[in-house]
């Protein structure tokens, strides 16, 4: 008989950092910086003067599947907190996500704000009310405008990380709450889809639930690769994830999209990153544990808030003021996008994150 783990119990999974995953995120983060510098129309059009279709003739059509870059973070996302809520007390557990966000992203907000005021920056900031609306993270369900375009995934997140905090971490985890919690919220995500109805639609989030629900059942694998029950939840959230994924992305209504992506390769990214996570948990990437993975990891968070909207301008200056050419004005980008994350890690988040979940808790 399979022993129940407790909420007090710490799995021999989490003695050691999983810096193969911390690499998988950053590779996700380059994905949608490629889709947002090269994969789509809209405001980065102006930064480069043209569409990117005439910028990347060949790439282009690859750049625009690096919005699936996303689905990989929710299924990563869904593994992290998995493995970080267990155990853990609900005060804990807030603390950590709070002081994870918060720093970095109020410190984007400011300067993306202060930029976009610039004489000679093409771009228009928000009005005042809406950035210091901004700072809360509720900009989104409270209908003002974004000071970041990503921030949007992060109002998926918090609602995930409220549905794992209420039905897991507050009651205390075990692998029984686990698989319960993967089961029904995969079944009221279902319903919530036929049932067309806001509200269940914003609760339960049935177009990204499978990602998050695949993350926890990876984990489950982790802690025990033997685990039936995990296995299916991968297999099911990997099923119903793919069709989201087709669904949303193979022809976008948004007129700055790039439409008729392949079904095929969207599955197939889908699956890739399903199998990505899947080779983490279950330890086959170990020869691929690299310090330098974790800086790659700290990374990740501050170059995913800056890199679009700052993207923008770094294009616009490089390729339409120096005259770049477009390969080396992508790369320059990339790389300064990669230079303002590391600041921010070193000067922000390296000393506020700590001192606030201290005081949180």
């Amino acid at each position: 008989m399979r022993p129940v783990t407790t909420a007090l119990t710490n799995p021999p999974a989490e003695r050691g950092r999983l810096r193969a995953l911390d690499g998988l995120r950053l590779v996700a983060a380059l994905m949608v910086a490629l889709y947002h510098y090269g994969g789509r129309g809209g405001e980065i059009a102006e930064a480069w003067g043209s569409s990117p279709k005439q910028q990347f003739p060949t790439l282009h059509e690859w750049f625009a599947y690096g919005c699936l870059g996303v689905q990989v973070f929710f299924v990563i996302s869904g593994f992290v907190i998995c493995m970080s809520g267990w155990g853990r007390p609900l005060r804990s557990f807030f603390a950590s996500r709070a002081a994870r966000l918060l720093p970095s992203y109020w410190v984007a907000v400011v300067l993306v704000t202060a930029v976009f005021a610039l004489p000679g920056v093409a771009f228009a900031a928000v009005s005042p009310s809406d950035a210091l609306l901004n700072l809360t993270l509720l900009q989104q369900p409270l209908g003002a405008d974004r000071v970041l375009g990503v921030c949007w995934t992060l109002w998926v997140e918090i609602r995930f990380y409220a549905l794992f905090a209420l039905c897991v971490v507050l009651p205390g985890a075990s692998r029984r709450r686990v698989v319960l919690f993967c089961a029904m919220w995969t079944l009221a995500a279902a319903i919530a889809e036929a049932a067309d109805e806001p509200l269940l639609d914003l609760v339960l989030m049935p177009a990204y639930a499978p990602f998050f629900i695949g993350g926890i059942g990876l984990y489950l694998l982790h802690r025990d690769r033997r685990d039936a029950l995990a296995w299916g939840i991968v297999a099911v959230s990997w099923l119903t994830g793919q069709h989201y994924a087709v669904a949303e992305l193979w022809h976008s209504p948004s007129p700055g999209q790039f439409s008729y992506r392949s079904a095929s390769v969207i599955v197939l990214i889908v699956t890739l990153g399903f199998l990505a996570v899947l080779a983490v948990a279950l330890g086959w990437l170990r020869r691929a544990d690299r310090p330098w993975l974790t800086t790659a990891g700290a990374l990740t968070y501050p170059f995913y808030l800056v890199h679009e909207h700052l993207g923008w301008v770094a294009v616009e200056v490089f390729h339409q003021r120096l005259a770049l050419p477009s390969w080396l004005t992508l790369t320059a980008t990339l790389l300064t996008m990669l230079l303002l994350a590391r600041l921010l890690n070193r000067y922000v988040e390296d000393w506020a994150t700590p001192r606030l979940r201290r005081a949180l808790r």
